[in-house]
């Protein structure tokens, strides 16, 4: 009951135009009612009575109570699909807003196609009931309810003959919708099963091709979608035996009707006419008692996908902004400067970008990542973090930007926890570049500037000559207004990590978090993006989640992890001296010409940094 409560609480914000459809409705019904009355008239007075002349007049009053019928249902059905597209699009809107407020844990639980299955499949059943189904609900209960009244004021030892059957008819109803409801809950449940699955299999298509497991990924699809065929068969089967005796009983009624009802023209009880409006009235009646298992199934629907739908609503957002939150600011200048020595800027105010980890702990479900990590960078540091695949290097960096919030200790920028500064304020102050980065599907002019949307063309394309993409996207037919297509696979690797590098640099950060922003570039790129990195990385604080021991060469301090805690500490040249854990592995991958960590990346496989795709 909670849930069909909080579903109808969505008609709220449209009370004039809900009000307009019931009100319409029933001035649809109640035209409809005038129909078997003017039948009666024209029997009885027209064609018994010897008046042929009235059946012009009849026959004109049917016509325009069929013309204002019309009007009426148009004007119904235009209020209600606006009241019911309106809900639709707000409770699409909050479910994206309250989604677009979770952090990256949030996601680390959900698949993706099941969040999509419920933000439209499901939102659309909540609709179709909000918009149809509760008005005709309404306006045939209303209307069985009328229609009894008649036939009774009209003959009421045949009426209460007549209306046997609706105790029956709602202790079948009540039963069916019992029956389908949790069977209706699992189909959803399944469909959103199966969405997740080709959601999968779509994104991954390259690598199920490339592993050649189509057959495997068929059978794993079809194995879902027979799923949903065994429960969607369930219900049809429900609906097959309910709904058919639903109409059934009514039709008892009609036979009742025809013989006592004939009965009585055939004694002068009852004239003709009389009965015929009686048999249309039950006909009427009969109708709303066809379309209430429907509407069951409607009212079923949409209680099941609102629960499915409450549950995202209702999911507490796990990454709070204090009430008084306050936006990062500056700690000052150092201790007698006032301004920037080059521009003479004020510097009291601006972010300068120190960093700071305090004992921080942090853990991905019971797997503890971090432990008690405690590390200080100053303000227009460097640094490179070094470590075996699972030691915590891209979650470290995950916490500055507050994509998650450690279990234990604190993480300031500029002495500030991040904890009580604005989310949007932070991130505008840091850019990311992760190891695999995504791209919208638009133009790169557009996805460059998506780290700045008030960006001005030569600022887009300065930040990609400075990622040295300048070139090859002036090669590219329509230049920087080339669309990469989904995910940007119609560029390379490298490509689409320069567009990544060019779309952080573009928002002039005061942090940088480059995730071996050039893996995916030859030796020559490498090089030069190299030499235009060490110039962007001058004056702002920087780390480098370093996988190749070329990428060290940008740092000017190396932290080694191991087991989520700091190994090691120092510069290239004095960890090489001690022979420790960082001596080994960069010894190791020269060697063998591998990464430092042997694998690419640590324990979220680069989820978190796939979801951000370059952008702070």
């Amino acid at each position: 009951m909670d849930t069909i409560r909080r579903i109808l609480e969505l008609l709220g914000g449209y009370k004039w135009l809900t009000a307009l459809s019931f009100v319409l409705a029933f001035a649809q019904m109640g035209l409809g009612l005038v129909v078997p009355r003017v039948i009666q008239l024209t029997i009885n007075n027209a064609l018994l009575g010897g008046r042929p002349g009235l059946l012009v007049t009849y026959g004109l009053a049917l016509l325009g109570v069929a013309a204002v019928r019309f009007a009426v249902g148009v004007g119904r059905r235009l209020a209600s699909g606006k009241v019911s597209l309106a809900i639709e699009y707000d409770l699409r809107n909050r479910m994206w807003a309250h989604l677009l407020r979770q952090p990256f844990a949030y996601f680390d639980r959900w698949p993706t196609g099941q969040l999509m299955s419920r933000a439209m499949s499901d939102i659309q059943n909540v609709r179709m009931f909000l918009g149809y189904g509760l008005v005709f609900f309404v306006t045939n209960i209303v209307m069985m309810a009328a229609i009894a009244v008649i036939l009774v004021i009209m003959d009421w030892r045949l009426a209460l003959l007549s209306l046997t059957f609706l105790p029956f008819l709602l202790l079948v109803t009540l039963r069916f919708s019992r029956r389908l409801n949790p069977i209706l809950k699992d189909v959803q449940q399944r469909i959103a099963d199966v969405t997740a699955t080709a959601e999968e299999n779509v994104v991954g298509s390259r690598i199920v091709r490339i592993f050649a497991r189509e057959d495997d990924e068929l059978a794993r699809f079809s194995d879902r979608s027979y799923r949903v065929f065994e429960a969607s068969v369930a219900a049809a089967r429900t609906r097959a035996v309910y709904i058919p005796l639903i109409a059934f009983i009514p039709n008892l009624a009609v036979a009742f009707l025809l013989y006592y009802g004939g009965r009585q023209v055939v004694d002068g009880g009852l004239s003709l006419g009389a009965l015929v409006a009686f048999y249309s009235y039950l006909m009427m009646l009969v109708s709303p008692a066809r379309v209430i298992g429907w509407l069951t199934g409607l009212a079923q629907r949409a209680i099941a996908s609102g629960e499915r739908v409450y549950e995202i609503l209702d999911a507490p957002l796990e990454m709070h902004e204090k009430p008084d939150a306050r936006p990062l600011r500056g700690v000052g200048p150092a201790k007698g400067t006032t301004s920037a020595p080059e521009t003479g800027a004020d510097l009291s105010s601006s972010p300068l970008g120190a960093v700071d980890f305090d004992g921080v702990w942090f853990s991905y479900g019971d797997r503890p990542v971090l432990r008690g990590v405690t590390l200080s960078l100053p303000a227009g540091r460097t640094v490179a973090l070094v470590g075996h695949t699972g030691c915590g290097k891209t979650t470290l960096t995950n916490l500055v930007p507050r994509f998650y919030d450690p279990g234990e200790g604190s993480v300031r920028v500029d002495g500030q926890d991040v904890r009580d500064l604005q989310l949007a304020d932070l991130r505008r102050h840091i850019g990311v570049v992760t190891q695999d980065p995504f791209l919208f599907s638009t133009s790169i002019a557009e996805n460059i500037r998506f780290g700045k949307p008030d960006a001005s063309e030569e600022e887009v394309r300065a930040a990609a000559r400075t990622a040295q993409a300048d070139d090859f996207i002036e090669a590219l037919p329509d230049a920087y207004e080339t669309v990469v297509g989904e995910r940007g696979f119609t560029l390379s690797g490298g490509q689409r990590q320069r567009i990544a590098i060019a779309r952080a640099l573009v928002m002039d950060p005061r942090i940088l978090i480059l995730d071996d922003a050039t893996s995916s570039v030859d030796a020559e790129t490498e090089s030069r993006i190299r030499t235009a990195l060490r110039e962007v990385m001058r004056g702002r604080t920087t780390f480098i989640i370093a996988h190749r021991p070329s990428t060290i060469s940008l740092a000017e301090e190396v932290v080694v992890l191991d087991r989520g805690r700091i190994e090691e500490q120092g510069s290239h040249e004095r960890l090489m001296a001690a022979g420790g854990l960082y001596a080994q592995m960069f010894g190791d991958a020269e060697r063998h010409g591998c990464c430092l960590d042997d694998a690419g990346d640590d324990e979220t496989t680069d989820a978190a940094g796939a979801a951000v795709g370059g952008v702070a």
